[in-house]
C-alpha cells in the first residue's frame, strides 16, 4: 500500500491574470495580422482603382495611415486607417460615399483583409496561457 498526500491552492487571480496576459498578446498579433494584409492590399499607382477592389493610393498616405490599437481592460481591436492622417477618405473607399465633393465608388480593403485571415486567428489563441 502506498500513500500519497495531495494538496491543491486556488489560484483563481494568477489564472485570471495569465488568461488577459495572453488574450492581450494574441489580440495584438491578430490585429498587426490584420493591419499587415489590408496595407499590402493596397497597391501605389497614379489611376484609380477598379470598383470593388482595394483602393490605389498615389503617395502612399492611406497605406501608412492603417493602425492598431488594443483595450487591455476591454480586450478589444481597433484596426483601420487614422482619421489624423487622411479624414473620412479611408470610410468613403471602404464603403463609398463622398469625400471633398467626389463620390468614391466602393472600393474595401478592411473586409476583405479580416475575410482573408479568420481562419489563422483561432490558432492565434491557442496555447497562450501558461
Amino acid at each position: 500500500m502506498i500513500g500519497v498526500k495531495v494538496t491543491t491552492k486556488k489560484s483563481i487571480d494568477k489564472v485570471k491574470r495569465k488568461a488577459q496576459q495572453g488574450n492581450f498578446k494574441s489580440l495584438g498579433h491578430a490585429a498587426a495580422t490584420i493591419r499587415l494584409v489590408a496595407r499590402r492590399s493596397i497597391r501605389r499607382r497614379q489611376t484609380a482603382a477598379m470598383p470593388g477592389s482595394p483602393p490605389n493610393t498615389r503617395r502612399g498616405q492611406l497605406k501608412r495611415s492603417i493602425m492598431y490599437a488594443i483595450d487591455k481592460q476591454r480586450g478589444v481591436a481597433l484596426i483601420g486607417p487614422d482619421f489624423d492622417v487622411i479624414a473620412s477618405a479611408g470610410k468613403a473607399h471602404e464603403f463609398g460615399g463622398k469625400f471633398r465633393r467626389e463620390h468614391y465608388p466602393k472600393r474595401p480593403f478592411m473586409g476583405p483583409a479580416l475575410e482573408k485571415v479568420k481562419d489563422r486567428l483561432p490558432p492565434m489563441w491557442a496555447g497562450s496561457i501558461r
